[in-house]
């Protein structure tokens, strides 16, 4: 089973890369933005990863550009710059926090679906945080970006066996904190 994209790649680097970011630019964000929590900081790290994978491709040639397993890839160089990411902010903190920084308006939704679909990630993003980096990643990459075991195993690095503990831990950990939540939300009112 040949990848299109890399195909795309391989016969022309630039409207091939024209034909990756269209592919995989909601994928890209999506796991940005379920790893970082922050609307902004997953614009950091969507845009980072394309720029880093278009120096990556630049450097490579029309076979090795054939031969790309270009979603693995694409999420591999994610996950790269995230850890990257995680790594600085351990070092130098951010100066404040930006939460309340403004999402896009997407116009085709209504209030509502906006309210919920804000309610709803916001609280996602708040219980993911509460993961080790290894179990947030490998839950996301499952349960948000849908890959199979073995695709995250590879973007990840580590087997598959692996995967599947990071993942049943994490989502094992999620339960905890949702049950412990709603104990103690309930027991407020």
């Amino acid at each position: 089973m040949t990848d299109p994209v890399a195909e795309a790649l391989a016969k022309d680097l630039d409207h091939g890369y024209q034909t990756l970011y269209g592919e995989y630019r909601g994928v890209v964000f999506s796991t940005a933005l379920r790893l970082a929590g922050r609307w902004a900081d997953a614009e950091d790290i969507a845009a980072e990863a394309f720029l880093r994978a278009y120096r990556a491709l630049l450097g490579y040639d029309t076979d090795r550009r054939a031969s790309l397993r270009t979603r693995a890839w694409l999420l591999t160089i994610v996950m790269n710059v995230w850890r990257n990411r995680v790594r600085t902010l351990a070092r130098k903190p951010p100066p404040g926090p930006i939460e309340d920084a403004p999402e896009p308006v997407d116009p085709s939704e209504t209030v509502e679906e906006t309210a919920e679909r804000h309610d709803t990630g916001a609280q996602l993003a708040r219980l993911l945080t509460v993961l080790p980096h290894r179990q947030r990643e490998a839950v996301v990459l499952r349960h948000v970006v849908d890959l199979p075991i073995d695709e995250i195993a590879e973007i990840l690095d580590i087997p598959q066996g692996t995967v599947k503990s990071h993942i049943s831990r994490g989502l094992s950990r999620l339960r905890a904190e949702v049950t412990t939540t709603a104990i103690s939300e309930g027991g407020q009112s």
